[in-house]
């Protein structure tokens, strides 16, 4: 199969050819060419209007539901949906019910999508069941395929055993992902605390659930002398206080476009976990983002099934698909702030160093990982472009720059 990309501008910051526009010619699966004109044969060109090209795009965090809740999505559809979205490697959040706490159930979801173009690195439950009692299988898991270990959002209040993980994980050369939110300073809070949850009526999430969550995670690191993930960080005093500490943090890239005004039609789709905060922090962080303090924004794809959205805003659940729209309405918050080469890293080496795998590069001899996009495309996202089994998104008619058009791995 020979495959050639015509007029692409390379985006790879620290690759010399970054910024230039070249063809690329690519021989089963590994480049062999990149040159001004490009003339050989090719079985596929790939030639578009304003084509840029970086190495693929993974997405650190995300939930497809499967085993356990395949009516709300499958590794099949959660793999179309991130293929369509540009991405060509998911981290995959573990599951509660059935647990990914054992060895077979991160051999499960290899099997199943061993068949698909993307690479899938699955994350295991740091605990038995994601209970927070008992620290789970994790040697076992990590050897059949485990890159991480998380309880997802069910946040570990347990500190001996929090401890005891990240002694574990650091034994075996693994990372634990931590969830900031402070349980008993969280009490079941539906949005950001502040003018808008007072003037809605809905009970707020306080700042300091996130801010002393992080304090106390940074400080039993240090004690242990180990190293910790921050996930699912909201707000720009706790990434301040991360990256004073050399740790690292994603960010979901919703937290870029929504804030808590966006929350004033009661829209369920925006119950998020972290909660949207205020204009104000999401301009702080848009300047982090800027000067290179935020490591790694993710999707934070969380499909649920409409019984748990279309409700009272107090009953319903939190999360949203965002696989499919993360990089348009990611670009379309940024486009004026962000370089487009620091906004790429943040989904592509990143996340892959955080992880100790290899990175892939746009040279001559290297196996083809790549995304093809187009950073300035202006679209909508609607229903019928969904490829996910469910349609709790926020972004349907809302407008959108940049889009994936195709990726190659």
């Amino acid at each position: 199969m020979k495959q050639l990309i015509k007029s692409a501008i390379i985006v790879e910051k620290g690759n010399p050819l970054n910024g230039q526009k070249k063809d690329i010619f690519i021989e089963d699966g590994i480049i062999t060419k990149i040159e001004d004109n490009i003339q050989d044969d090719a079985d596929e060109v790939l030639d578009y209007p304003n084509t840029y090209v970086s190495i693929g795009w993974f997405d650190f965090r995300a939930n497809f539901r499967d085993p356990g809740n395949e009516h709300q999505e499958t590794i099949e559809s959660g793999i179309k949906a991130a293929v369509n979205g540009g991405f060509t490697a998911v981290g995959l959040m573990p599951q509660k019910n059935p647990a990914t706490d054992n060895k077979s159930s991160i051999e499960y979801i290899l099997k199943q999508s061993e068949k698909f173009p993307v690479n899938i690195y699955p994350y295991g439950c740091l605990s038995e069941n994601a209970e927070g009692k008992e620290i789970a299988e994790m040697y076992d898991m990590q050897q059949a395929g485990a890159k991480a270990f998380t309880d997802g959002k069910h946040a570990v209040s347990n500190l001996n055993l929090l401890e005891r993980a990240l002694r574990y994980a650091a034994n075996i050369n693994s990372l634990i992902l931590y969830f900031p939110n402070q349980k008993d300073l969280f009490d079941n809070g539906q949005i950001n605390e502040g003018v808008v949850s007072t003037k809605l009526g809905l009970k707020g999430i306080p700042s300091i659930a996130e801010t002393v969550a992080v304090k106390q995670a940074i400080a039993l690191a240090e004690y242990c002398e180990t190293d910790i993930h921050f996930m699912g960080v909201s707000l720009s005093e706790s990434i301040k206080e991360i990256k004073k500490h050399n740790k690292t943090t994603d960010i979901a890239a919703y937290q870029f476009y929504f804030t808590d005004d966006d929350l004033t039609e009661f829209d369920t789709n925006l119950k998020t976990l972290s909660p949207l905060r205020t204009k104000e922090n999401r301009n702080e962080l848009i300047e982090l983002l800027n000067s290179g303090d935020i490591d790694i924004i993710c999707s934070d794809h969380e499909p649920r099934e409409p019984e748990q959205k279309f409700r009272e805003f107090d009953h319903a659940s939190y999360g949203m698909i965002n696989n499919q729209t993360f990089f348009g309405s990611l670009r379309y918050a940024t486009k004026n702030t962000v370089s487009l080469e620091n906004l790429i890293a943040t989904f592509t080496t990143n996340p892959r160093k955080r992880l100790n795998l290899k990175v892939p590069s746009i040279k001559i001899g290297q196996k083809a990982d790549l995304t093809i996009f187009d950073p300035d495309l202006e679209w909508t996202f609607s229903e019928k472009e969904n490829l996910s089994k469910s349609k709790n998104s926020p972004y349907f008619n809302k407008p959108l720059t940049g889009k994936a058009l195709k990726t190659i791995i």
